[in-house]
């Protein structure tokens, strides 16, 4: 943008003076935006935010790829019906081009005047009046705000504001994206833990079920009564595995978290494996509330590890569960079980964590403690407590 441009908005005679009331309108756009840590709700956020402070008609971000197009367009003003009908993502060309190849704004009376316009789409608005800010994370351009058609035209002042918000629209964007990161990697994590399951528990007792019905094949005709005992083993071997491939299905089912909350997501799973398993699982809960996400998701973890210990590494017949409200009004989880127990520090000498190291991680992630209490023939009690809002 340059003095001379005859397409450049006139700045106003007032200069910015940070006591605008705009600070407030930009202090509830910059709230908005970093509620949410998914990428594209963000996305959706910053930029029906900038359309609200300024008072557009129209706003856009876009954040390119690699191949000349975008990774990722949305757009607030405009229909669900018009945007379908306008059709595929824009290409990186025209007007969009040069705002992510520079650092510094572009401020339009008249975008169609503009050396780089190359036209609209068929179904596109017809817009004149243009304000666009890259968003910059240390001289990166992350991606850029466009807005459209306001009465009376951007001013300076309009600028500032939007510089303002794209600052902060660069460490919203910053932190859901290291949020997204993390969660693919916990479910990387997860991924493994199940593929490890499924190798040392399914694969192991499929293995000694074909040799055991081998067994009792050639037994049949010289040995019928041992072929018989065989044959029984077969069976219970079949069952046990049919009891591990159900619980591996059930760790494989997303948590619906976000649907139905921490006690009814909880509550299913515990039926689930109730219903998987010969031993008696049981859960209650007593008035908790709604959790952050975060807490929510950790103490659903920390459940599963627990639940997961007592079927499968302690042979126990009874598990209860409970998740009851504190007096501060956070939450505590109790997995106790009537297995065959440990001795905690043996285990940790001899490297074995059974999950231990990941329980105490995530309770410590999310502010909360992690108490284990268990010795060889005693049973095991997992607790952990995590803090009110």
């Amino acid at each position: 943008m340059t003095a001379d441009d005859p397409t450049t908005a006139d700045d106003p005679t007032t200069a910015c003076d940070p006591s605008f009331g705009g600070i407030e309108a930009v202090s509830t756009a910059v709230l908005a935006m970093s509620r949410h840590l998914e990428v594209r709700e963000v996305l959706r956020r910053i930029t029906a935010s900038a359309r609200q402070l300024l008072g557009a008609e129209y706003a856009a971000l876009g954040v390119p790829d690699d191949h000349g197009g975008f990774a990722q367009f949305v757009v607030d003003g405009v229909s669900d019906e018009q945007w379908k009908a306008i059709g595929p993502l824009p290409r990186q060309h025209g007007v969009l081009a040069s705002m992510l190849h520079r650092l510094d704004p572009t401020r339009l009376v008249d975008v169609r005047l503009a050396p780089d316009f190359e036209g609209w789409p068929d179904a596109h608005p017809d817009m004149k009046d243009f304000l666009g800010m890259p968003i910059i994370d240390d001289e990166e351009v992350l991606g850029a705000v466009f807005l459209a058609d306001k009465e009376g035209g951007f001013t300076e002042r309009d600028e500032e504001l939007l510089r303002i918000l794209a600052a902060h629209a660069a460490i919203a964007l910053g932190n859901a994206r290291l949020y997204e990161r993390s969660r693919e990697l916990t479910l990387a994590g997860e991924r493994a833990r199940i593929a490890h399951d499924l190798h040392d528990a399914v694969s192991q007792k499929l293995f000694s079920l074909r040799l055991t019905a081998k067994a009792a094949a050639t037994l049949v005709d010289r040995d019928p009564a041992r072929a018989r005992a065989e044959l029984a083993e077969v069976a219970r071997l079949a069952a046990e595995a049919a009891d591990e491939l159900r619980t591996v299905v059930v760790e494989l089912r997303p948590a619906a978290l976000d649907e139905d909350g921490l006690v009814a997501t909880l509550a299913s799973q515990v039926q689930l494996l109730d219903r998987a398993h010969a031993a008696e699982v049981r859960f209650r809960s007593q008035g908790v509330r709604a959790l952050p996400s975060g807490q929510e998701a950790a103490v659903l973890r920390v459940a599963q590890e627990a639940l997961h210990n007592a079927l499968r590494h302690a042979d126990a017949r009874h598990v209860d569960v409970t998740l009851a409200a504190t007096a501060g009004r956070g939450a505590l989880l109790r997995v106790a079980d009537d297995g065959h127990g440990f001795d905690p520090e043996s285990v940790r000498r001899a490297g074995r964590h059974l999950g231990l190291v990941s329980m105490r991680d995530r309770a410590a992630a999310v502010g909360g403690t992690l108490v284990l209490e268990s010795a060889p023939g005693k049973g095991t009690v997992v607790e952990m407590e995590v803090p009110g809002a």
